[in-house]
């Protein structure tokens, strides 16, 4: 499998009803730019993917494109890092497995930390049900039918909800909409040059949103290169599969060995316990 195959099954396997679909070979969503709307379109072809844009306006393709670009890790060195992690005795028989396998960023970091927060100690296909059902009542219905039907809910959507009307427990609720208050009051930034510091404190002072959460978002939403998401079930039973102590304390002296590319180090560990149509974690 290509580093592509990998990466755009990566998002198919968590593809949002509605909002995303996704066929086995071709990942399409909804996206809200700043003039309009525009549809994605993403097919893995050789040791690449093939990307189409249907948009609303013209003036918004720069955004597109750029979008585009983060989600799929284009902008990364990638045959340095892997000249490096592929020379781990760990590392190296995945890499060799799936070469080019980048880390999937976002084309909203405000989405991506709707679905780290919903999805905790959850399967990834209840995450997708319950994300679903979200979306379905607080996103924008698309006008044209393009075969999917709405975009993701934005913050002001979810701010003024009232959490006792969320399909998850209330805590998660409140977390949820103390999320999306405090990006839609500019008190949190989720976009890819925020400081990570400064986010990962605001993230961590919501009530329900752990470390794990954080480095989530940090590792797909802020472009944090260097993620180790401590304490993570798919990591440990990669680990310990692979003949390694994946408890934390061991786990965290194995991953120091790939700083600065941790967050390379969790793709290729997460994809080894993958099969197709099997996701592995969020």
């Amino acid at each position: 499998m290509t580093g592509g195959e990998a990466l755009i099954g990566f998002l198919g396997a968590r593809a949002i009803p509605g909002v995303e679909d996704f066929d086995g070979a071709t990942y399409r969503r909804a996206m809200a730019l700043e003039s309009g709307g525009a549809i994605l379109e993403l097919t893995a072809q050789g040791d690449g993917v093939r990307y189409g844009l249907e948009l609303e306006h013209p003036a918004d393709r720069e955004e597109a494109v750029a979008r585009c670009r983060r989600l799929l890790d284009l902008d990364t060195d990638l045959g340095a890092i892997e000249t490096r992690l592929g020379a781990d005795p760990v590392l190296g028989p995945l890499i060799e497995r799936r070469p080019g396998l980048r880390v999937p960023s976002t084309v909203d970091g405000f989405e991506l930390a709707v679905r780290a927060v919903v999805g905790q100690q959850v399967s990834v296909a209840g995450a997708r049900t319950v994300l679903g059902r979200l979306a379905a009542r607080y996103g924008e219905p698309l006008e044209a039918d393009r075969g999917l039907a709405r975009r993701f809910p934005s913050p002001a959507a979810l701010a003024a909800a009232d959490p006792a009307d969320f399909p998850f427990p209330r805590v998660r609720g409140e977390a949820l909409r103390a999320l999306a208050r405090l990006v839609m009051e500019g008190r949190l930034d989720l976009g890819a040059g925020a400081d990570q510091a400064a986010t990962c404190a605001t993230l961590l002072e919501i009530r329900g949103v752990g470390p794990w959460t954080a480095s989530y978002i940090g590792m797909r939403a802020l472009g944090d290169r260097d993620a180790w998401l401590a304490g993570d079930v798919g990591l440990r039973n990669a680990l310990e599969r692979l003949g390694h102590p994946g408890d934390g304390a061991a786990a965290l002296r194995q991953a120091d060995a790939w700083r600065p590319w941790r967050s390379y180090a969790v793709m290729h560990l997460w994809a080894s316990l993958e099969s197709p149509g099997q996701a592995a974690t969020l």
